[in-house]
């Protein structure tokens, strides 16, 4: 990390905080605490609290508990996927604002990247006394191409701590379980793999990969131990693997410990849930330390250790010192992989199914992923009580008093489901990735002291850009005037609906989007074709890697990855070639407008795709259990060239006024050439910040030139002479909001 350029940074961004007026606070100990919780991938369709959860809904009794104690926030919009809606939470305003317009991936440059200059939430909160952290995923900047690496979290974006994974999502699974797995498989009875779910599954399955006994290594000094299958132990590979280990079957060279592990037992390989790239930043210690994955930490089950960490921050904060915690588990995110039986003692061993759709069928999938989401449901549970937010009695039932803790509790899903997991009646062929209801509609439960008349819903549009302005309004901090004048703020109060049972509905419109982020000169991953269950296949160049899109459940369509050869450019490629029948084509672009009862989908389809709607109007409704979704064939529009036309009288009306206020959106950020600090003027501080950067390579003092050649903007990904040039052209140019 560079020191100088972390102080450089705090110090601009520290003269926007003092800039900016706030409203008088109350003491810092009288404001409630903030527990926020990020589920991952979890729509709506998900959450029977919310009346939803299909035929065969997952068990999540302290979901349920919150939900009853508090408001159900039933209308909500998120972005179609992780990192944008992160990016909202903590900066309010939409995608097309801050080039965050989709999962931020390791290709993407900084400009897709929440930006130092942003005012964040842990920064508007730090001028009223909070401390504030983040555990578990992080996805919205760094460790790739920005110049904070792992250090993003309090170098770039303000929080005080963070412990978790700096990446989008648990790596892929490791179907060697720890490097076990031989590659001479002359003799069918050895137990070679490849193991779908991470770990060595037992003989008893009935698959010849499988093994009943072996020997437990670890990379601490716990050593070794031999393990064999039995009622408390049902499957050792699994159970070895969830106690951080690697088991060695014994046919393969673990019938007994030995002091050194053998050669094909390897500690640095990641595995999904299991072993994954442990970060701790302190920013009051001035550490940023990347765990090695030897670290028994770094080798546990990652939802349970995100919660161990919140509660060991949390319970270190002294009396009277407010602080916002925010938990961000990777559940349900895909690789579908089981969850520690610990944590569902009702649910039934699942470690004789297939994972991540290698070979199990859709019903498996839903099986785990429904387990995963339940473990989640007991770490959450955790959390509220080892934290005195709630109290657990002798025969394991949870009580909640939300008055009983000065904590505002706040949980919600980031993203719509991803489809192998989706929940009738919604859409597998639009979910997750897509504009579509099944895509952005999620969760959101708030409890705490400041609601009245808990247990009750408010079916009024929320966009997850509002809970910006909740944490403040928690806090007693004015968000509005804490963000530069000069950027648009797209975050509406909330506080309101918390007390008052009678408030109106805030919004007339909702929005979502999603898009391509920045990458050097353009350039998009490899395709990656996704089966989507009962419908067609979908074809997307968002994975950088193989691995990813396998993770994902697709087919890559990119070069091999071990010889780098082969392989087609792009998903057109593969439509061209028609090898997969009944392909459909991710779009390039989408967004969505809504009202109370109409919403307008714009899509900007790939250039081979002759068959998506531009333009979609759809009547909606959250209606419990049967609400009305947007299939594409209940489509209102019949004429592409005269959307009106066939319309009643009431739908052309929220047509037209949809379209006016989904244009008026997409149309009001002007850009801004050389003011890489966005603070509305390009002058000496951008220079000043520009010879901060020109060492780091990708940073936001990158700025585009244009292509003559694609007839586009493009970013080179470095931060040279080129960029300073543009800052020098444009000094003295001021941009205000459309």
């Amino acid at each position: 990390m560079n020191t100088n350029l972390a102080s450089g940074i705090v110090s601009v961004v520290c003269c926007f905080a003092s800039a900016a007026p706030l409203l008088q606070a109350a003491p810092a100990q009288q404001r409630p605490n903030i527990l926020f919780v990020i589920m991952d991938d979890v729509g709506i369709d998900q959450l029977r609290s919310f009346g939803y959860g299909g035929l065969t809904p997952p068990s999540t009794p302290v979901l349920d508990l919150v939900a009853q104690h508090g408001i159900r926030f039933r209308n909500v919009w998120a972005m179609p996927e992780c990192s944008p809606s992160r990016a909202m939470f903590f900066e309010g305003r939409y995608p097309l604002r801050t080039n965050i317009l989709t999962a931020i991936l390791s290709t993407d440059l900084a400009n897709s990247q929440v930006s130092p200059f942003e005012m964040t939430t842990p920064k508007i909160l730090r001028t009223v006394n909070y401390k504030s952290a983040l555990f578990g995923k992080y996805h919205l900047a760094g460790p790739y191409n920005n110049p904070y690496g792992n250090g993003t979290p309090t170098n770039a974006n303000g929080f005080d701590y963070f412990d978790g994974f700096v990446e989008g999502a648990p790596h892929p699974i490791d179907t060697t379980a720890g490097g076990v797995n031989v590659t001479d498989n002359s003799n069918p009875a050895l137990p070679i793999g490849p193991y779908t779910c991470g770990f060595v599954p037992n003989k008893s399955d009935g698959r010849t990969i499988g093994s009943d006994m072996g020997a437990c290594y670890f990379a601490d000094d716990r050593g070794c131990k031999m393990i064999s299958a039995s009622q408390t132990t049902p499957t050792p590979g699994r159970s070895c693997m969830e106690q951080g280990g690697i088991f060695l079957p014994a046919e393969l060279g673990g019938g007994s410990c030995s002091a050194v592990p053998p050669s094909n037992v390897n500690f640095g390989l990641t595995n999904a849930y299991y072993v994954f790239n442990l970060v701790t930043d302190d920013l009051a210690a001035g550490t940023v330390y990347k765990h090695p994955l030897t670290d028994p930490r770094a080798r546990m089950y990652s939802p349970t250790e995100t919660t161990d960490a919140a509660v060991k921050w949390i319970k270190s904060q002294p009396s009277g010192q407010s602080w916002m915690a925010t938990a961000s588990y990777a559940s349900i995110h895909a690789p579908y992989q089981q969850a520690p039986q610990v944590l569902t003692p009702s649910q039934s061993d699942l470690s004789g199914l297939y994972c991540s759709g290698t070979n199990g069928s859709l019903e498996q999938t839903r099986t785990i992923s429904n387990q995963m989401l339940e473990a989640l449901d007991t770490e959450i549970g955790r959390l509220l009580i080892q934290t005195g937010i709630a109290s657990q009695a002798a025969d394991g039932s949870i009580t909640y008093d939300p008055s009983a803790s000065n904590t505002m509790v706040i949980i919600i899903g980031d993203n719509g489901t991803y489809a192998p997991s989706v929940k009738a009646p919604f859409d597998l062929q639009h979910a997750k990735g897509f504009v579509n209801q099944t895509g952005v509609w999620v969760p959101l439960m708030v409890s705490g002291p400041l609601v009245s008349s808990p247990d009750r819903n408010v079916e009024s549009m929320v966009n997850v850009a509002d809970l910006f302005q909740l944490f403040g309004e928690i806090a007693g901090a004015d968000v509005r005037s804490a963000v530069p004048s000069a950027r648009i703020l797209d975050s509406v109060s909330m506080l309101p609906y918390l007390t008052n049972p009678s408030q109106g509905s805030l919004r007339s419109f909702n929005f979502t989007q999603t898009g391509i982020n920045i990458t050097a000169n353009n350039v998009r991953p490899y395709p990656c074709v996704i089966p989507v269950p009962s419908a067609s296949p979908t074809c997307a160049q968002i994975f950088p890697q193989a691995g990813l899109c396998k993770q994902e459940g697709g087919t890559w369509y990119g070069p091999d990855p071990t010889t780098g050869q082969g392989g087609y450019a792009s998903c057109c490629a593969v439509q061209a070639a028609g090898i997969v029948p009944n392909m459909k084509v991710l779009p390039l672009a989408q967004a969505a407008v809504r009202n109370d009862d109409y919403k307008l989908i714009s899509v900007t389809p790939d250039t081979c795709d002759a068959e998506e709607t531009p333009l979609q109007l759809y009547r909606i409704s959250q209606t419990p259990g049967t609400p009305l979704i947007d299939y594409p064939s209940l489509n209102l529009i019949t004429d592409q060239t005269n959307p009106t036309n066939g319309l009643t009288p009431q739908q052309a009306a929220s047509y037209t006024a949809l379209k006016q206020e989904l244009d008026a959106i997409l149309g009001s950020e002007s850009q801004c050439l050389g003011d890489g600090n966005q603070d509305g003027v390009v002058d000496q501080q951008d220079i000043t910040n520009y010879f901060l950067f020109s060492k780091s390579g990708s940073s936001w003092y990158n700025f585009p030139v244009f292509d003559p050649v694609t007839g586009s903007q493009v970013y080179s990904g470095i931060t040279g002479p080129q960029d300073l040039q543009v800052i020098q052209q444009n000094l003295g140019q001021t941009c205000q909001p459309r």
